[in-house]
């Protein structure tokens, strides 16, 4: 069995079933060899193995390992961009395909949680908020455009009195509602569709690092101790990708996040913070999000780095995004901290594509929890020959980070600060 551990985290502490799975020791033969045990890739193993392919999964860690079971847990069923920038940057018929299979993916990730009775804590609602009088105009005439033009009766406009009701921050001038979208325990959904997996054959290796990867027909995945040989390949790295494949590890930027949970807070104090249990995000370009654990618990994300390192204390590196926000939490006491790393694109779209007999999903830029769980499954369908989904994200124009993977970080983090910059002044 595998030694690797999980990073320390609140996630971890709560987690339901930290199962340890074999390390691969062996040579293998499959239909398809999945690397990533994130829900990118537990995601395609799954739904490979329903359509009756043999599949094996590598992790190099543990299933859930990286940003998929350490995220904020916000299940959003919206593009990263609001629908204009959707339109200027796609048109607008493929705008409307992008919001309609955003959709269709928070339908589907409920849809798992349900069919596989997945203990995660799921709970509705989700509020995006604005700083000043013009986001918040911005927000209004978004969500007048949303549900005259993509059918979205389920979001609505949030005035500045109902936000300061419903979220207890003086800051926060307006936003949207969006009842569809939610929040959930990330390590214990990502483990839930790891045990699905497994119930449909798929083979799972954990502390299982692929080291070389030989694309050809078939294709040899080579570990420390094993080898997968297999007709197809997926690629479920994501921010963990670094050098496996080169042709496509410049269309990303790895960055790294940051959160903390609170002791649990008393039930008063919890409901005036948010008052009805939603996820909360904000306008800011490095976005402060946080919400309410099933225990009470304040979880707060804010602040990035660029760089491997993490800060050495990541909780008192995040609380001091958490006071801007929620002063009244000064004297509260922070159990946890930790960070992870995530994916970027230069156009914040996800990259989706194919190479020969290799398939690959990346890039969320922070709306992995849903759209990776997605990913999956319009991978298993690519492979299977159902391309239609699949190839409305694939044919999206994914610019490679000027540099490739050798310069892109100087002038990623010259853009970041820029913006975060721009920030101070919200």
């Amino acid at each position: 069995m595998t030694t690797a551990t999980y990073p320390d985290s609140y996630y971890t502490a709560t987690a339901n079933q930290l199962v340890a799975r074999p390390r691969l020791e062996e040579s293998i033969r499959c239909d398809v060899c999945v690397i990533g045990g994130g829900l990118t890739g537990l995601n395609a193993a799954l739904n490979l193995a329903e359509k009756g392919y043999q599949v094996v999964l590598l992790e190099g860690e543990r299933i859930g390992w990286g940003a998929s079971g350490r995220n904020g847990g916000h299940a959003g069923g919206d593009p990263r961009h609001g629908v204009e920038e959707l339109e200027e940057l796609l048109g607008v018929e493929d705008a409307h395909r992008h919001w309609d299979l955003n959709r269709a993916a928070l339908v589907y990730f409920k849809s798992l949680i349900d069919k596989h009775q997945i203990d995660c804590d799921w709970r509705p609602g989700n509020i995006h908020a604005t700083f000043n009088a013009k986001e918040t105009e911005h927000a209004k005439q978004a969500v007048e455009k949303m549900q005259r033009e993509y059918n979205a009766e389920h979001m609505r406009f949030i005035s500045p009195q109902e936000m300061r009701e419903k979220v207890g921050c003086s800051d926060y001038h307006g936003g949207e509602l969006n009842s569809e979208n939610g929040h959930v325990h990330p390590l214990n959904y990502t483990l839930g569709v790891a045990c699905a997996a497994e119930k449909a054959g798929v083979r799972i290796f954990e502390d299982s690092r692929v080291l070389s990867n030989d694309l050809g027909e078939p294709s040899t995945l080579t570990t420390a101790q094993g080898q997968v040989i297999a007709d197809k390949v997926v690629l479920g790295c994501n921010g963990y990708l670094e050098k496996l494949e080169p042709r496509i590890a410049g269309k990303i930027m790895p960055i790294n996040n940051y959160i903390l949970a609170t002791e649990p807070l008393p039930e008063a104090l919890a409901r005036s913070l948010i008052r009805d249990n939603e996820s909360v995000s904000d306008s800011k370009f490095v976005v402060n999000y946080f919400r309410l654990s099933a225990d009470n618990r304040m979880l707060f994300g804010g602040g990035e780095t660029y760089t491997r390192k993490f800060p050495t204390d990541m909780k008192s590196y995040v609380r001091k995004y958490m006071l801007r926000i929620y002063p009244q939490l000064a004297d509260v006491k922070i159990d946890y901290g930790w960070g992870g790393t995530l994916a970027v694109t230069m156009n914040r779209l996800a990259s989706f594509g194919r190479i020969d007999n290799l398939y690959y999903a990346q890039g969320y830029s922070g709306h992995g929890l849903v759209l990776a769980t997605f990913a999956g499954k319009l991978l298993a369908d690519s492979i299977s020959g159902h391309d239609e989904e699949f190839d409305v994200f694939a044919r999206v124009p994914m610019p490679t980070f000027p540099g490739g993977t050798l310069l892109r970080w100087p002038g990623l983090v010259a853009g970041m600060l820029y913006y975060s910059l721009l920030d101070k002044f919200k």
